[in-house]
């Protein structure tokens, strides 16, 4: 148990099967504890990949978001989301709608942006009855254990995300990218290497290639960093799958992943990246009140299947633009 006092040092726990943790004693005031100790806790978080810091007692979201807020410094607002959130404050929202009944499979947040996020900040204010961890790999770890000749190729020519954006399923236009206005859609599109296509029922159709294996910002070191599998047709439900592709056809789907010469990618690749993932996987179940910091490039993060009430809110912080982010023209030409 570590005091709130300036003059102690953070008594961090490294658990190499469970996120490294800190223990506190339960501050007067935790947004001012988060910030007067943001430094030593951001140090921490580089240091071990992610960082959960228990006893704070985080119980709502104007709590939780004084907290991340001065952990931050400054939130970012969400851009090209996948799927709706619902808003708790500037730059504070809920965790992405899912079934509860089904995992989220891990990836890292918003990997396809020019403009990628390096800190994810998670508080738990209501504890599932079972399950629903926020579970947590390394990507460098990951990237190591994955077969060579496939991480050469994406490595090679990066990795292709597809999306249609329509009014019935996924994120809408507004959601995703502020505004339903073509024109700003568009100056958006062309400045952050998005080539897009309007359909002649008001339907944007978007392709976006980006790297799949980059450098560490701070560290240098290099991380499977990307949502391949997370977005991937081959990761949804089967049922839902043959749903979308009924529905919408196999250039129709709500959001899915290629190889970035666009080639389609099987399904045993999806489950090489999935296993592998899970092989590498710490999890540690949430306490209501918990605070957890996650190196987004650096680590990977999932939400497992729960019940009862889970009430999670998430942050965004630390925008980075990765020079390796964009494979180069000539990695196409295969």
């Amino acid at each position: 148990m570590t005091s709130s006092s300036l003059t102690a040092p953070l008594d961090v726990e490294p658990r190499p099967d469970r996120p490294a943790l800190l223990c506190v004693d339960p501050p007067d005031d935790p947004a001012r504890w988060a910030a007067e100790h943001r430094e030593a806790l951001r140090a921490r978080v580089t240091e071990h990949g992610a960082l959960l810091v228990r006893g704070l007692g985080l119980r709502d979201a104007d709590q939780a978001g004084a907290v991340l807020t001065g952990l931050a410094g400054r939130l970012l607002p969400e851009r090209e989301a996948f799927a709706p959130r619902e808003a708790h404050g500037p730059g504070l929202y809920s965790s992405t709608p899912w079934p509860a009944n089904q995992p989220m499979c891990m990836h890292h947040e918003l990997s396809y942006p020019l403009e990628v996020p390096g800190l994810l900040l998670f508080a738990c204010l209501t504890a599932p009855e079972k399950g629903g961890a926020t579970a947590l790999a390394d990507a460098g770890d990951v990237l190591d254990a994955l077969p060579g000749e496939l991480t050469e190729r994406f490595e090679h020519e990066g990795w292709l995300l597809t999306r249609t954006y329509n009014d019935e399923i996924g994120a809408s236009l507004a959601e995703s990218f502020g505004t339903e206005d073509r024109d700003a859609i568009e100056r958006y599109c062309r400045a952050n290497a998005i080539e897009f296509t309007w359909g002649a029922d008001g339907s944007l159709r978007t392709e976006q290639r980006r790297g799949a294996v980059v450098r560490h910002p701070r560290t240098g070191r290099r991380c499977w960093f990307n949502q391949i599998a997370f977005l991937n047709e081959w990761t949804l439900a089967p049922e839902v799958r043959e749903y979308l592709l009924d529905e919408y056809g196999p250039d129709g789907l709500p959001f899915n992943t290629r190889y970035g010469d666009g080639t389609p990618i099987d399904e045993y690749v999806v489950r090489v990246l999935n296993s592998t993932y899970e092989e590498h996987t710490r999890r540690e179940p949430w306490q209501t009140g918990d605070l957890m910091l996650v190196d987004n490039i650096a680590t990977a993060h999932s939400r497992e299947a729960f019940t009862g009430d889970r009430r999670v809110v998430v942050a965004l912080a630390d925008p980075h633009r990765l020079a390796d982010h964009i494979p180069t023209p000539e990695a196409s030409r295969r």
